[in-house]
């Protein structure tokens, strides 16, 4: 462990190892395979990379994203070690080179795309070097049932039937016990040891609101409490992408597009853009996101429910990395509980796929509709055990909900969609329960229906909310002809006949829960001290540009913040401060102290 410390040290500037990181990198260093489950920005990366420069040979990581690849070995350039990657963004002569190269034996460590490795020309190529182990990153991705599938993931099992000698480690963030048992299975990691971190980011703020405008109450949240800071937004279809960037573009928020769609040159563009400017928002499907590990990023907030809460924590992971406070946001209505249902039944899916999608959809519905500490939840979800303790960092922590006796009003629900033919969706169903007289209604000779106006003490937005929840309890279903009529259920009878009370969570208007006062507190400067951070990071933007790399791979904004605090004034005392290696004490040491000595 003397050597791993060092390595930590004097290669990549950190003090001391964080929670698991010691003994994973222990039990791989010697020779074992192992499991890792640690949360994002919890420092997995470490837990290969130090084993590679440990080890003899070259350390070959899998992992499923140009951009990931591109990020991680400009940053261990950028601290001296020899690094390279092998995917489709490089032309057949320079994929050429890397692989001469590394039968040279000048890389420590080679990030490969799943489909090359899995060629039988490369695999050969592994046969004539010394391999120093396999990483296999973002391992979730192995899982049918996740939401980041790739196929090749399945076949990686060949790395220890071709080389049973050679170490292996598997890493996510993301695994329930299935995903878990199905990342074993798969990978042929019986014998491995599991390592398993807390799930929980503490520094994330996580607050979900009901939806009435989307985009206004985003422009609200963004401008109450990130202004000019980086965020993703996610959104479920590429139509509501473009239009919610146009939409706040238009509002003076800088915001740019992503999703599969897009012109790949322009998708890219938009990528590096966020990467590499400060305060750049992006707006995205789900296709954006793994692999990016841009530390800054403040918040991530959700346009549409995500479809599983394995999807949910990935995303809103990204947000806090530097471990500073970030907010995950979300505006959740009825209509994305009645879409994602609807899209689970009109899928070419078997029954058992579309059943296990519709248990995750129950448990991202429960998530949103909980009366209890989010977080709590949500840790609870991934198998992890927790106190009876709120966290205190989540919007029901903070302004806890109030419930009531919705029996009653249930019960008018349930008898309007009976008494209506179970053919209509939410919103018709509401006029006819408040007694509207719309053109619909009148069509349908609704206005006669027993159940007519019996639900004018609910104003329109309380009943949205009754039938929201009795959905995400159970009560009620979509039809299976993609109309999105709702349907009674078998569990809807008991609450008819009296034989089941229904509490509800009670409407109100939401209060301000706000990060700015944290943000402020970690970010509290003096004049002098404001006018050194703005020159430490007008310095670092110059040096990122000419290097051609992401700022936060130069440093991260917590090195920036501590050069600041400590102003050291020596090469000697620069060594001390966090993210400071030695490659980089050498490379920009100098410019540093002639900085902080003005």
């Amino acid at each position: 462990m003397s050597k791993s410390l060092n390595i930590l040290k004097e290669v990549f500037g950190y003090p001391a190892f964080r929670g698991q990181q010691a003994e994973v990198i222990a039990h791989l260093a010697n020779g074992g395979d192992s499991l890792v489950l640690m949360p994002t920005g919890g420092g997995k990366s470490l837990c290969y990379q130090i084993p590679a420069l440990l080890r003899d040979g070259v350390a070959v990581i899998v992992s499923p994203l140009i951009a990931l690849m591109q990020n991680q070995v400009a940053a261990l350039h950028e601290v001296g070690v020899r690094a390279a990657l092998l995917n489709s963004s490089l032309s057949q002569q320079e994929a050429v080179e890397v692989e001469q190269n590394m039968l040279a034996g000048k890389y420590d460590l080679l990030y490969v795309a799943p489909e090359r490795l899995l060629t039988s020309r490369f695999l050969h190529l592994l046969t004539r070097v010394p391999v120093a182990l396999f990483a296999i990153d973002e391992a979730h991705c192995v899982s049918q049932w996740g939401h980041d599938f790739r196929p090749e993931y399945s076949q990686l099992s060949i790395l220890h039937e071709r080389f049973p000698q050679v170490p292996r480690i598997a890493l996510t963030a993301t695994a329930d016990t299935v995903t878990r048992a199905e990342i074993i299975e798969r990978l042929g990691l019986a014998e491995a040891k599991l390592f398993v971190s807390s799930f929980d980011r503490p520094n994330i703020r996580y607050q979900i609101v009901d939806k009435t405008n989307s985009k206004s109450q985003l422009l609200a949240f963004i401008l109450a409490e990130h202004a000019g800071d980086a965020g993703i937004v996610y959104c479920l279809s590429r139509k509501k992408v473009e239009e919610t960037t146009a939409w706040l573009v238009a509002r003076g928020i800088s915001a740019v597009a992503y999703h599969a769609g897009m012109n790949t040159q322009i998708r890219s563009l938009h990528q590096e853009r966020f990467l590499r400017e400060d305060g750049i928002v992006m707006v995205a499907t789900i296709a954006f996101g793994m692999g990016i590990d841009k530390p800054d990023v403040r918040f991530v907030a959700h346009l549409n429910l995500p479809k599983s809460i394995e999807g949910y924590y990935q995303e809103t992971g990204r947000a806090g990395r530097d471990g500073e406070v970030a907010n995950a946001w979300m505006a959740y209505g009825l209509g994305d509980v009645i879409q994602l249902r609807r899209m689970i039944e009109e899928s070419d899916a078997s029954e058992h796929f579309k059943r296990v999608a519709a248990t995750k959809l129950e448990a991202m519905l429960a998530l949103c509709e909980t009366t209890t500490c989010r977080r709590i939840r949500m840790l609870g979800y991934f198998g992890e055990n927790v106190s009876t303790t709120a966290c205190g960092n989540c919007d029901i922590c903070l302004n806890p909900p109030q419930v009531w006796d919705a029996t009653q009003a249930v019960q008018k629900a349930l008898s309007c969609v009976y008494r209506t033919g179970q053919q209509f969706g939410a919103g018709h169903l509401i006029d006819v329960l408040r007694g509207n007289e719309t053109e619909r209604v009148k069509e349908w000779r609704h206005d006669r229906v027993s159940t007519f106006g019996i639900g004018q003490e609910l104003p329109v937005r309380a009943w949205r909310a009754v039938f929201r929840q009795i959905m995400a309890l159970g009560l009620l279903t979509t039809d299976s002809g993609g109309f999105g009529s709702l349907c009674l259920t078998e569990a809807s009878r008991a609450v008819l006949k009296g034989q089941q009370t229904i509490y509800l969570r009670q409407q109100s208007v939401q209060k301000k829960v706000s990060n700015r006062q944290s943000n402020d507190e970690l970010v509290t400067f003096n004049p002098a001290e404001q006018d050194l951070w703005e020159r430490l990071r007008a310095w670092r933007a110059n040096t990122a540009k000419e290097h051609g790399v992401p700022a936060y791979v130069i440093f991260h904004d917590t090195t920036l913040r501590e050069l600041v605090r400590l102003c050291p004034q020596s090469q000697d005392e620069l060594r001390q401060v966090t993210g400071v290696g030695a490659r980089k004490l050498e490379r920009y040491g100098d410019n540093l102290i002639e900085i902080l000595r003005i």
